[in-house]
């Protein structure tokens, strides 16, 4: 099965482009532009911060919920956007668990914090925990756990497929992730305002009903992942069984705004047949 509607990235008002969609096995269902090429991935990085942070959970390194970050906050609160730091600034703003304060500041703490439990720099630790047994060998920390990463549309997929079908982690730690931690919180989606609720799991945004959102009008409430301001994202959505991604060198924008829903719907329709 080679998905056509991939060949909707081919419109996009960017110099390049390139997208894949993957199955729960591992199979490629379609793949378009050069998926071996490294784009910055900016937020994107967020979900293999966090896949990172949980293995050191499930390794015993860390605990979800043991202190970090600021006063009062854990590292369930950093994961879960709702430590209380601001954007990019690693000052409190809020106290730990009232609004969902997007943060980049927290991912960075939460860096350090594994780093610190686990004696290893943090980029290092995810290239052993995640990269390396996952094969993505074109993708490199670069920096910051909450946006420096650089990958391809190739190892994503190999990403993409382990979450859908856990073998790193436990696949209860992994429904964790995908459900709302701190349900009812309220918060900016960056690019799309303010939601409420604006639901997040470990690492991972959940689409449930919000409006306006990056991912498609059909997409399912249960579909979760995560976009990037360089103009990339990954999605799961389990009930199409099915994730895909699309990394482009454009800064997100208005032509994101536009052009990602109808892609996805796109993607869906023909995954449904």
């Amino acid at each position: 099965m080679a998905l056509q509607s991939l060949a909707l990235i081919e419109s996009w008002p960017v110099p390049t482009a390139a997208a894949g969609v993957v199955r729960a096995d591992g199979a490629v269902l379609g793949a378009q532009g050069p998926v071996g090429l490294r784009f910055p991935l900016a937020s994107v990085t967020k979900p293999l911060a966090a896949y990172a942070v949980l293995v050191a959970y499930e390794e015993g390194a860390i605990e979800l919920d043991e202190p970090a970050g600021p006063p009062g906050s854990t590292v369930r609160h950093l994961l879960a956007h709702t430590s209380g730091l601001a954007f990019d600034e690693h000052r409190v703003t809020a106290a730990p668990g009232e609004r969902r304060l997007y943060s980049n500041a927290g991912f960075e703490q939460l860096g350090d914090h594994v780093a610190k439990a686990t004696d290893i720099p943090f980029a290092e630790y995810l290239r052993q925990a995640v990269l390396e047994p996952l094969g993505m060998t074109d993708t490199s920390l670069e920096g910051s756990p909450a946006k420096d990463g650089v990958s391809t549309v190739t190892d994503l997929l190999r990403f993409a497929a382990e979450v859908q079908a856990p073998r790193l982690l436990d696949p209860r730690t992994v429904a964790q992730a995908m459900t709302v931690q701190y349900p009812g919180t309220k918060g900016v989606l960056p690019g799309y305002g303010h939601q409420n609720p604006n639901d997040w799991g470990l690492g991972l945004e959940i689409r449930d009903a919000k409006s306006p959102h990056w991912t498609g009008g059909s997409s399912s409430p249960r579909t979760f992942g995560h976009f990037g301001q360089s103009g990339t994202f990954l999605w799961i959505d389990p009930d199409a069984r099915a994730a895909g991604v699309a990394l482009t060198d454009r800064a997100f924008g208005p032509w994101a705004i536009e052009a990602w829903p109808v892609f996805t719907d796109a993607v869906l329709a023909e995954l449904r047949g």
